[in-house]
């Protein structure tokens, strides 16, 4: 049974014209309240649009990151010397704007693949493939968040009726039906009726704003909580399950995610619930054996101070801000990924899924 969705008419990340073209985003931060796309036209756009979350996710950064490559070096001449030195300047550029999320170095390392195989070949050609490139780069993260949707939603039999969720992880944060919510669109597709608890995601609310928008375009039924409200919920039985996305996953399994996503998990297993993580392979960072490796970003502490440009806190208080934190592997039920479903979660059964 397929339902009647209502997806907003604008594509999250859009690529207008050839590799003389730009790249077109909607400003997240402008949301729920107005659908707004930003033009970028320069690498200073987008750096700055993945600086300041007006795209998010770690799939997402990592689509529009190849595009900003393209953006970078699109005015440049015929010499080929100047085009590498400009396409190196850039692709390191870009990797300076979000430490955590893996999707962001994985992207760029392609294009830089794909730029060293054309050396010696016209530099249109050069530009011309590696806009081939971002645009694979993009096809494949539509897809491979169908094929989570997929293996996600078979995990979630017909006892399962309330889920929670954090921050987002949706089609705002990947090409198309997202990580996470990927699971709950399919379940919708197939006939299920899920009820979503969606965490508000302190402090920038990510789940306010964006994840329960994007539920109440395709017409599922959520409700808005506040982070703290989690163990409450799931004490009442109200949720079945928590699903999360990703920014970066160890070789052992251990997940970095948007702070909270930890403390989920710990009252998930307090509370018998499982916890899964939907994520794309290209999440994995197997240089990192654990979680203890992996960055995290701190964030500006006005964030908390002034959220939304209000002030909240004292004049001068310390702030301590985060944005991600890990949850160990032996905490997550499952991992689901394009390719299956990775159960238990650990060095072994990450090795063999990915090989």
């Amino acid at each position: 049974m397929n339902h009647t969705t209502s997806h907003p008419a604008v594509e999250t990340i859009a690529w207008q014209g050839d590799e003389s073209g730009h790249l077109v985003l909607i400003d997240q931060t402008r949301l729920p309240l107005e659908l707004v796309t930003l033009e970028c036209r320069d690498v200073e756009t987008v750096w700055e649009a993945i600086k300041m979350l007006r795209v998010r996710g770690a799939p997402a950064i990592g689509i529009a990151a190849a595009y900003g490559v393209v953006v970078g070096i699109r005015d440049m001449g015929d010499d080929p010397a100047e085009l590498a030195s400009r396409f190196d300047e850039v692709a390191t550029y870009l990797a300076t704007s979000r430490p955590t999320a893996v999707n962001l170095f994985w992207a760029l390392s392609r294009m830089r693949d794909v730029f060293a195989s054309l050396a010696g070949k016209p530099n249109d050609e050069i530009r011309s493939r590696l806009l081939a490139e971002a645009k694979a780069i993009h096809d494949e993260d539509r897809q491979m968040c169908r094929n989570i949707g997929r293996h996600g939603a078979e995990l979630l039999g017909p006892s399962i009726k309330g889920v929670l969720t954090h921050c987002n992880a949706g089609g705002l944060a990947t090409a198309e039906y997202g990580t996470a919510l990927s699971v709950f669109f399919t379940a919708q597709d197939l006939g299920r009726e899920l009820h979503v608890y969606v965490d508000e995601t302190r402090p920038l609310l990510q789940g306010a704003r964006l994840t329960a928008w994007e539920l109440m375009q395709r017409n599922i039924p959520a409700t808005l909580i506040c982070d703290s409200m989690a163990a409450q919920v799931m004490r009442e039985g109200r949720v079945q399950a928590v699903v999360t996305g990703a920014d970066r996953i160890a070789a052992n399994g251990d997940t970095a995610n948007k702070i909270g996503t930890y403390s989920l998990a710990i009252l998930a297993r307090h509370h018998n619930i499982p916890f899964y993580i939907a994520a794309p392979s290209s999440t994995f960072d197997l240089s990192i054996t654990s979680g203890s490796e992996i960055p995290i970003e701190q964030r500006q502490p006005d964030e908390i101070t002034r959220g939304f440009g209000k002030q909240t806190a004292p004049e001068g208080v310390t702030v301590y801000n985060p944005a991600f934190d890990v949850t160990p592997a032996s905490l997550i039920t499952a991992i689901i990924t394009e390719r299956g479903v990775i159960d238990p979660v650990n060095q072994d059964a990450v090795a063999r899924h990915l090989g």
